[in-house]
């Protein structure tokens, strides 16, 4: 049987599939197809079924929860640190309600996360690989930054004007949850529970083969050397990686509940993991 798997073209995500994109793992009857894509189209995709596994941001869970069902891997979750809003000269929290951001889509977790913070700015949809550069170029006020560009971003000559993942776990004590892998729902329960057991021993096989895996991970580190990709891929590819743990199951509840209270998601949601 043939599983299509989707996650983003970032370091950390190869990372976490080196095992089963190299053929790594025994994985009998099952056959894993890989296609990577941005977190925003795959967030999109989602909504077709068109994938069987498939990353999206939490912020797209919330309407995807009557079609997949989360995994208790693979989970990126920022400790202490997140998407920024980075911009060329410094500004106040105040400030951004009167400026235009660059955001990289309306369904990624970043989004919600500013919009929590900040509930009304102006904005605009940018690639997220462009955002540095439509900032440091003047054709917007601010930007919001997601993936390697939280590291990157200084050698733009940009400031951060905030960073989501702290001033969330500063909210709550809990980390941010970015990004989770899903599965179809119509899958049988003994299947969900096998590609949930292959998934996380592909992740612990690259955590106990950092060498090799990293070597694969950076052909997608964008504009990083082995050192600072190396830095990314421990950023989000962690013991919570592994399992979210009940503070990490506890956060994407608590993340969701927020949003449905602020009146960003319309609905409550009923988070769901493969147990």
């Amino acid at each position: 049987m043939e599983i299509k798997v989707a996650h983003s073209p970032d370091s950390d995500d190869a990372f976490m599939f080196y095992a089963l994109a190299n053929d790594k793992l025994d994985t009998g009857d099952l056959k894993f197809s890989h296609v990577l894509k941005d977190i925003e189209t795959l967030n999109r995709a989602a909504f077709c079924l068109e994938y069987d596994v498939t990353a999206v941001s939490f912020h797209a869970y919330a309407y995807l929860a009557d079609k997949y069902v989360l995994l208790p891997s693979g989970a990126s979750m920022g400790e202490h640190y997140g998407p920024m809003v980075i911009a060329r000269t410094p500004l106040s929290l105040s400030d951004l309600q009167h400026k235009k951001i660059a955001i990289p889509g309306t369904m990624t977790t970043a989004f919600l996360a500013l919009k929590l913070l900040v509930p009304e700015f102006e904005y605009e949809v940018v690639a997220f690989d462009k955002i540095l550069e439509t900032v440091a170029q003047g054709q917007v006020d601010a930007g919001l930054i997601i993936h390697e560009g939280q590291l990157t971003y200084q050698q733009e000559g940009l400031c951060k004007i905030i960073d989501l993942g702290e001033w969330w776990c500063e909210k709550t004590g809990l980390p941010l949850p970015l990004g989770g892998n899903v599965i179809r729902k119509d899958f049988a329960p003994e299947l969900r529970k096998r590609v949930s057991d292959l998934l996380k021993a592909s992740i612990q096989f690259a955590l106990d083969n950092r060498k090799d895996a990293l070597a694969y991970a950076l052909q997608f580190a964008r504009d990083m050397d082995e050192t600072l990709a190396d830095k990314f891929v421990g950023m989000y590819v962690n013991e919570l990686t592994l399992d979210y743990g009940e503070p990490g199951r506890q956060a994407v509840r608590l993340l969701l509940e927020e949003g449905y209270k602020a009146g960003i998601i319309p609905h409550q949601v009923n988070v769901e993991f493969v147990e």
